[in-house]
This record gives structure tokens, C-alpha cells and sequence, in this order.
């Protein structure tokens, strides 16, 4: 959003740690101009939620509020929905994340949803809401006034019961597109129900992110039966979940399906970024390879990776994702992070990109593995078929000078649609060589 001068002071003004614990209210009202505030970790308290709420009770603009990591607790999210409901309450938006909520707080947003009310998000991610604050919300937005469109509570305390109560409003008449609730202990039980919601024909849901949920193959059985039945979905997340390439292989069978309208698939595992680094660096330098013994370095390497890996996917789950690349098929992204794909991998997976099925327009495959040889299967397969991919991130993988001069060509191409091309490591490679070097040595010492 761009401001002007004034409106520019203002912002400022308003997002001092100090503005609404010591001036008057009455200079607050000239905030009321203002379509966002944004009051994210000011030291802000119950006190000035008092203040924030004698805005939205009176003629104002204001359409966004965002105060994550303040000190909110129930009391001030209590006199926030008595703004609300006023009248003059036009708010759209509001973000309450990380402010020490509990399931009490439920309560009262519940009974702002149950009124007339404007809001379409709602995001109270990191907050001990627990299963019985969310039974409370779901409440709320079964509503007929509720016009609430993204819903965010990831790391909000949630389990399977909780999926239960979710489920009963996707499968009642209501208005949300997006769900959100990474890092819950939903597993697979969890999936199961929120599935039975899924395939409603009430369900308008697009987007569900379910990323670090405890989640197995099991969990891609349920899902891809909601990809094979009429559904809305165009973006799933299932990052950070031990799903293998049993669990792919099932949901490739769901991406293969005439309902299927996903476009944005994401696997990804996110490791620490420094460690990551150095298995690549150690399994991709020459120097390395040249003074030790192969056969130990490379087990070394994989006994590593597997235990880092959380989706489990290698060169099988390609093979999975090269014949859905080959039929007809909505995908549009695809994400497979930090995964022991490999050079093997990423040639299955050029097999399908080479196709004419195929409209992926972003492929990410960072920290996969892949060396000179994965590179020239990818610049073949864009040749190939240049129209549609237009991102491809290679970043913590060994490309070396060929790869890259090969992909570089597929830039330079007028006919080639890639136009962001990643590559290369932000750590110091000299750093990730010793240490790795220091790691091979202590596993030799424990044989």
C-alpha cells in the first residue's frame, strides 16, 4: 500500500510501541482516515485495545487490523469485538497471532461472526485455542452472517477432535476458501473427517495447508480420494509430514483425475538451511570424492539424509509425478524441496515436463541433489517444451559451471518462457567442507 505524506505520518504514529499506552484519545481519531493498521509486537496490552475500540465504534476507514505478538490476552480481544459489532465496523481483516489467546477467547469472536459483521480473514495462528475454542469459532461460522473467507489457527493446540468440528462447517453452507493449520496434532485420524468435509457439496474450500501435522501415507489415501470426487481445491501444503513415496504415488492417482483442479502442489521439507548445505556441498566436491573412500562417504551422506528427510521422497515419487505430468492435468506448481530426488530423479521427472499435458509453470527442487547431469535433462526437456515453465529453483544443489551455462541458454532463448532461474548457496562452501569433513571423520572414529 502506498501513502501519502500525511497518511505516511500517520502509519508511522500509529505503529509506535508507545502511541496508544500514552496520548489521548482524542489524537487517535485522527487515525481514523487510515484502511490498515498494522501493530505487530508494539508492547501493546488490553489498554490499548480500549482505544482501538473506541475507533471502530465510530465512522472510520479503517479496514485491516494486524496485532500479532502483543499482550492481548482475553480481556483486550474482548473489548476489540465490542468495536466489532458497531455499526461503523467495516473491518475485513484482522490478525490476532501469537497474543497469548486462549479458548476463551473463542467466545467473544464467535459472537462477533454470529452478528452482522464484515470480516472475510481471521488469523490467530500460535495461540492456545485448543479443540474447545475451535468448537466454539465453528459455531460462529455456520452462521449466516458469517462471511469469513481464511481462516488461520496453525500451532493453536489442535487435534482430530478439532477436524471434527471443522468438518461439520464445510459440510453446512458457508464461505471459507482458505484453511490453515500447519503445525497441529491432527494426524491421520484428523485428515480422515476433514476429508468427509471436503468432498461436500457446500465445500468451496481452494486452499488447505496442512504442513507438520504428523501426517503419513495413510493420510494421502484420504486426500486423494477428495482429489478423484468433485472438489475446489487449487492449493494443497502437506510439507513437513512423513509421507513417503507409497503416500505420492496414492495422491498422483488423485492429480491423474478429471475433478482434479489443484494447481499448487507442496512437498517440501525444510531442514536447517546451514546443515542442509553441507551434505550438498560434501556429496557434490570433487576434492572430497578424490581423498575418500566412495563407498563410505556415500554411505555417510544417505544415512544422514534419511534421517533429516520428513516427506521421504526420492527418485520413485518422480516417477509417480512424471505420469501425472503426462496426462491431463491443473498443475501449475510444483514443490518438492529438500528431498532425496537425484539426478535420476529429476530425468523422470524432465520426461514428463516434456510433455504436452504438462502446463507446470513453477518447479522447485532445492536442495535435491542435483548436479551437471540433472541440469542438462532439465535444459533438454525446457527445450522441448519452453512455453510454460517460468520459474525453476535450483538453490543448494550442485549445478556446476555446464549446468549452469545450459540453463542459462534456456534464458536467453525468446522462445523459452523461463524468465527466474536460482541457483548456488548463501554459506561459506569452505566452512561446509570442514565441517562435513569433521562429521565423516567422527563416523569413521564410531566404526
Amino acid at each position: 500500500m502506498v501513502l501519502g505524506t500525511f497518511q505516511t505520518l500517520l502509519y508511522i504514529f500509529i505503529s509506535s510501541s508507545d502511541l496508544l499506552i500514552h496520548h489521548p484519545l482524542t489524537e487517535l481519531h485522527y487515525l481514523l482516515c487510515l484502511l490498515i493498521y498494522r501493530l505487530s509486537g508494539c508492547g501493546l496490552t488490553e489498554g490499548s485495545c480500549k482505544s482501538l475500540t473506541s475507533v471502530l465504534q465510530t465512522e472510520n476507514s479503517l479496514r485491516e487490523l494486524e496485532m500479532n505478538k502483543n499482550d492481548l490476552q482475553i480481556s483486550g480481544v474482548e473489548q476489540l469485538c465490542a468495536g466489532l459489532k458497531s455499526s461503523h465496523g467495516k473491518l475485513e481483516i484482522l490478525r490476532l497471532s501469537g497474543c497469548g489467546l486462549t479458548e476463551g477467547t473463542c467466545k467473544f469472536l464467535t459472537s462477533v461472526l454470529q452478528t452482522e459483521n464484515s470480516l472475510r480473514e481471521l488469523e490467530m495462528n500460535n495461540n492456545d485455542l485448543q479443540n474447545s475454542g475451535v468448537k466454539q469459532l465453528c459455531a460462529g461460522l455456520k452462521s449466516s452472517h458469517c462471511k469469513l473467507e481464511i481462516l488461520r489457527l496453525s500451532g493453536c493446540g489442535l487435534n482430530e477432535e478439532s477436524c471434527k468440528s471443522l468438518t461439520s462447517v464445510l459440510q453446512t453452507e458457508n464461505s471459507l476458501r482458505e484453511l490453515k493449520i500447519n503445525n497441529n496434532d491432527l494426524q491421520n485420524s484428523g485428515v480422515e473427517q476433514l476429508c468427509a468435509g471436503l468432498k461436500s457439496s457446500n465445500c468451496k474450500l481452494e486452499i488447505l495447508r496442512l504442513s507438520g501435522c504428523g501426517l503419513n501415507e495413510e493420510s494421502c489415501k484420504s486426500l486423494t480420494s477428495v482429489l478423484q470426487t468433485e472438489n475446489s481445491l487449487r492449493e494443497l501444503k502437506i510439507n513437513n509430514n512423513d509421507l513417503q513415496n507409497s503416500g505420492v504415488e496414492q495422491l498422483c492417482a488423485g492429480l491423474k483425475s478429471s475433478n482434479c483442479k489443484l494447481e499448487i502442489l507442496s512437498l517440501e521439507e525444510k531442514y536447517n538451511i546451514t546443515f542442509q548445505t553441507l551434505l550438498y556441498i560434501f556429496i557434490s566436491s570433487s576434492d572430497l570424492l578424490i581423498h575418500h573412500p566412495l563407498t563410505e562417504l556415500h554411505y555417510l551422506l544417505y544415512l544422514i539424509f534419511y534421517r533429516l528427510s520428513g516427506c521421504g521422497l526420492t527418485e520413485e515419487s518422480c516417477k509417480s509425478l512424471t505420469s501425472v505430468l503426462q496426462t491431463e492435468n491443473s498443475l501449475r506448481e510444483l514443490e518438492m524441496n529438500n528431498n532425496d530426488l537425484q539426478n535420476s530423479g529429476v530425468e523422470q521427472l524432465c520426461a514428463g515436463l516434456k510433455s504436452s499435458h504438462c502446463k507446470l509453470e513453477i518447479l522447485r527442487l532445492s536442495g535435491c541433489l542435483v548436479t551437471e547431469e540433472g541440469c542438462s535433462s532439465l535444459a533438454s526437456a525446457l527445450r522441448s517444451n519452453p512455453s510454460h515453465l517460468e520459474e525453476l529453483d535450483l538453490t543448494y544443489n550442485h549445478p556446476g559451471e555446464s549446468g549452469v551455462k545450459l540453463l542459462s541458454a534456456r534464458l536467453e532463448d525468446p522462445h523459452c518462457r523461463l524468465d527466474t532461474l536460482r541457483y548456488g548457496t548463501l554459506v561459506c562452501a569452505f566452512c561446509c567442507i570442514v565441517f562435513c569433513v569433521y562429521r565423516y571423520l567422527l563416523w569413521l572414529a564410531c566404526c
